[in-house]
């Protein structure tokens, strides 16, 4: 076929899809009016005009196919075949391009999540190194700590056998109150140092405590009922301890007043006038009478050997 012929397969084969299209939308409008054979009122619902325009789309295909050859119309039919799958094909690429682009939208939408998690996960990390750090600054300090105390548990141990000893020799050369109680404390020191089961922490701080308690008596008056040897006589009675420089005894019936002499490490008799001095200062100490002055004779310490 020449390009004459050519041209009207093209003509036709266009007139033939425009019609085709235009039966088409006519199915898909709701309703069409227009003069029609004279003025006939068609719509998608009525019998008679959907015949009609049946009938024009047969009529107008048979005068195609009247007027083509068998050559031309195996072409017409080619290219309208190559049309309808060119449409079908655009039609399933277009279906293909919506499915990518949901999920390049959903894909974009996880790794925007995906970025905040890293991000917090970042934040988390950063937080997580520094706690790291700072706790290896604190075991470094630890190390040095530990370090330091065994150097002064070592040179703790001589000054707390030091500090045990002067205890007993404090306790025997001063005033003889509360005696017992207080050779027993010093013995008690003794073997705090002997018990390999306390630590150096525990047996200072007991040896302290000691201290501290002997350091209380400088500060504060004291009574206690006790025996003294007098004159080769066991008395029972009373005695007034005036912080840690007088030391007397009183019996019961006020009969004998005695004073200790740090000097001659003994027992002398006080002046009687002291006695109601010395019965002030007794209920003073067991806190049954308002504290106030009163007199007692005191001596100079001596040092102690």
């Amino acid at each position: 076929m020449g390009n004459r012929g050519q041209f009207w397969v093209k003509s036709i084969m266009h007139s033939f899809l425009e019609a085709r299209k235009s039966v088409s939308n006519w199915r898909k409008a709701p309703q069409l009016r227009g003069p029609i054979s004279g003025a006939v009122s068609v719509s998608r619902n009525n019998p008679v005009g959907e015949a009609f325009m049946k009938r024009s789309a047969i009529l107008g295909s048979a005068a195609v196919l009247a007027v083509l050859s068998a050559p031309a119309q195996a072409q017409f039919q080619s290219a309208l075949q190559e049309a309808e799958a060119t449409a079908r094909e655009t039609a399933s690429a277009q279906q293909q391009i919506d499915q990518l682009d949901d999920q390049t939208a959903s894909l974009l939408n996880d790794y925007r999540a995906n970025l905040k998690q890293l991000e917090a996960a970042r934040r988390y990390n950063a937080s997580l190194n520094r706690n790291i750090e700072a706790q290896e600054r604190q075991i470094v300090q630890l190390r040095e700590d530990i370090e330091n105390v065994e150097g002064l548990q070592r040179a703790m141990q001589p000054l707390m056998e030091d500090m045990v000893a002067r205890f007993g020799d404090l306790v025997d050369a001063d005033l003889p109150f509360l005696a017992t109680e207080r050779s027993e404390r010093a013995a008690r020191l003794e073997g705090v140092l002997a018990n390999p089961e306390m630590s150096a922490a525990q047996r200072y701080r007991l040896i302290v405590e000691a201290y501290q308690i002997e350091g209380e008596y400088g500060r504060t008056i004291g009574s206690y009922n006790g025996t003294v040897n007098f004159d080769g006589q066991e008395l029972t009675g009373e005695f007034l301890r005036i912080g840690r420089i007088a030391l007397m005894f009183k019996t019961p019936d006020d009969s004998t007043l005695l004073i200790y002499d740090p000097a001659a490490r003994d027992w002398t008799n006080l002046n009687r006038s002291y006695l109601q001095d010395v019965k002030y200062a007794l209920r003073m100490a067991k806190e049954q009478t308002a504290p106030d002055l009163f007199f007692v004779p005191v001596k100079p310490p001596v040092a102690a050997q």
